[in-house]
Formats: C-alpha cells, structure tokens, sequence
C-alpha cells in the first residue's frame, strides 16, 4: 500500500514523498473510507482509471465518502432495492435513465421539460407498482447517488464536462448484471445536474433526507398525470420502450433460473449460518442477486469480522438486515472450515456447532 502520510501505529515507512507498507489481512481491499491504524483513510484500488474524468470523478466520489458523515444528511441504509432486479422495475428505471440523458442534452425549453417530465413519470410508475421502493430508492440514492454527484461536479472543471461524466453514468452501468445497488451511481450525478439548473442551492434542502426526484418535480413545476401507466406506456415509445421491454423479458427468464438454484443452496439444502457483528464487507455491488425476502446472493464476496475471516466465490446469502451471511454447509471442519466455494478462516474460540436444521451449522463464539 502507498499513503500519503503516517499511520497513526508507525506501521507504514516514509519512502520519499510518500508512506509505503502491507494492509493485513484482516482489512478488505475496495474503494472505500478505511478505519484503519488509527486513521480514517480514503482507500483506493490501483490502478485508478486512465481516462482523467473517470479518475478525478472516482477520487471525489470516494474522498466525499470518508468526510460524507460530517455533512448534515440524515444517516442512509443499505436498502435491498430488490424490486430493481425484476422485470418492470428494470425497464422502467432504464426508461428513466434514457429520460434523464434526453433531459441532460436538451436544447429547448419545451424538449427539457417534456424529458423531465418522462423521467419523474417512469419513476412514479415504478413507485405505483413497487409501494415501498421509494424509501429504498431514496436511501441508496441520498449515500451513493449525492457521493457520485459530487464526483462528478468536483472531478470535471466545465458544466460541458460534468454533462459529459454524467451522460456516461446514465450509460455505464446498463451492462450491470443486476441495478440493485449500482442504480444510484447513474442517477445521482443526472438528477443533481438538473436541480443544479432548475433550483440552485437545493443541496442545503439535503438536511431534510428528501428525495431527489421530488426536489426536481417541484424545481422544474412538473404536474404528475393523474393515470401515470397510461402514460408511462405511451411516453415509453419516444424511447424504444418496446425493444427493452423484449430484452428484459429474456433477462427475466434466466432471472427465474438462478433464483431457484439460489433457493436450493441457501433455502431448502443445508447451510452454515454466520453472525456479524463489526463487519467490513468486500462485494462487487454490479453483481448481486436478490433472494425474495430473504435477502441478497453475493456471487464474490469477503468479510473480515471479529471471528474471522469469510472468503467466499459461489455465492453467500446476506440477510436483508445483515444480521448474519449464509454459505452452503461445511464439508471440512476444524480452524479452517470449507464448502463450496467458500474458506473461513477463523479465530481462536470460534467453532462450529450443529445448527437448527438436520444438517444446517452455526458460528459460535467464546
């Protein structure tokens, strides 16, 4: 690791300009703020993005995130949003995503408006559909979506620029395997540009935790129509909505396959269950599979906690609560238990003991 000053323990060494030593084992690796050797750092993968606009927007997205809980915004969840993972919850968002780009690029009064319009109408139609997805959708979008705004607005010097970085946003992570958790990395930057436009100095109205879409409806004096599917379905058309539509009726298809091979393995065979308590957790957020009600499916994930650490490569559960992360059951015991795809490596005075299903296990600790 190179840091940019001393720890506070005289673990890292002065080598010119810069400090340089190993992260242990026991602190996971992502971009993300580290409490870590008695100081809050702000880590960072190497190699950072070759493209200058990818780069400083990245820096100032994750550098906001290490001071992000001295900012008067009231403290955000880690919401599942797991209705982003379904059929009409992944076409509508992506509706208001096309809306949001056309809203950034328009030229009139008359086409900024109308695309504005657009993209609040698809996201009350994905609220009418999901009732409890505009408080999950506003949590993530209040953490990361703000952090990505700020990225974008510090990281590029000209408006022409920020437009630019937030146009590729919008585009960026429709590749996503699942929106669940990366939603917010696009619409954030889009939706702070057009308050920046319609409503400047709405940042200070962050202090109220509101939700960003409802601050531009009342910004750009949008009236919602009072049947919003109907046009929802006839506004859908001025973005190739019907080609979407078809796309992600075959995505939802293998959706249902790997939702029953995740009910299988985490649901109805045997599994190891795990508590956490002072976790750090290491996961591609572009990856993860909602499980219903019962959480999400990490496909990768690492978690260091006070008994060990879980490195897991064919999937773990995370409760919605992340009260505990469930594995398939163990076939090597000992101190160093393993299954399928996953290895735990654990500390002294942590064991296995039989869970509350024939064949199920548990962590336990001294």
């Amino acid at each position: 690791m190179v840091a940019n000053q001393q720890d506070g323990e005289g673990a890292l060494k002065k080598n010119g300009d810069v400090f340089t030593g190993s992260l242990p084992a026991s602190v996971n690796v992502s971009n993300t703020p580290t409490q870590w050797a008695g100081v809050l750092w702000t880590q960072l993968i190497w190699p950072l993005p070759e493209d200058s606009s990818r780069r400083n927007t990245m820096l100032a997205h994750e550098l906001f995130h290490r001071i992000q809980n001295r900012v008067p915004i009231p403290a955000q969840n880690e919401a599942a949003n797991d209705h982003l993972d379904t059929l009409d919850g992944r076409y509508l968002i992506q509706l208001e995503w096309r809306a949001l780009a056309a809203a950034l690029r328009c030229h009139t009064q008359t086409e900024c408006q109308q695309a504005v319009s657009d993209a609040l109408v698809f996201r009350a139609a994905r609220y009418q559909l999901f009732p409890s997805s505009a408080a999950q959708e506003t949590s993530l979008e209040l953490m990361e979506g703000v952090a990505e705004y700020t990225g974008v607005s510090l990281g590029n010097r000209t408006h022409e620029e920020q437009i630019k970085a937030a146009l590729y946003d919008l585009s960026a992570h429709v590749g996503d395997q699942t929106f669940v958790r990366s939603f917010a990395y696009a619409t954030g930057a889009a939706y702070g540009l057009l308050l920046d436009k319609y409503m400047p100095g709405w940042r200070q109205q962050l202090r109220s935790g509101p939700s960003l879409s409802d601050l531009l409806q009342r910004a750009a004096h949008i009236s919602l129509p009072r049947n919003i599917d109907d046009t929802a379905s006839e506004r859908a058309q001025a973005y190739d909505g019907a080609t979407l539509r078809s796309a992600e009726a075959e995505r939802e298809k293998k959706r249902q396959r790997i939702l029953a091979v995740n009910r299988a393995k985490f649901v109805d065979g045997p599994i190891l269950i795990i508590p956490l308590h002072h976790v750090n957790i290491q996961f591609n957020p572009q990856t993860l599979q909602p499980l219903e009600k019962l959480g999400t499916v990490y496909p990768t994930m690492r978690i260091s906690a006070d008994w060990g650490v879980l490195e897991a490569s064919n999937g773990a559960l995370l409760k919605s609560d992340w009260s505990t992360v469930s594995v398939v059951a163990p076939t090597i015991m000992g101190a160093t238990p393993k299954g399928d795809g996953w290895t735990l490596e654990l500390k002294p005075n942590w064991k296995l003991v039989p869970g509350g299903r024939n064949g199920d296990f548990a962590l336990a600790g001294p």
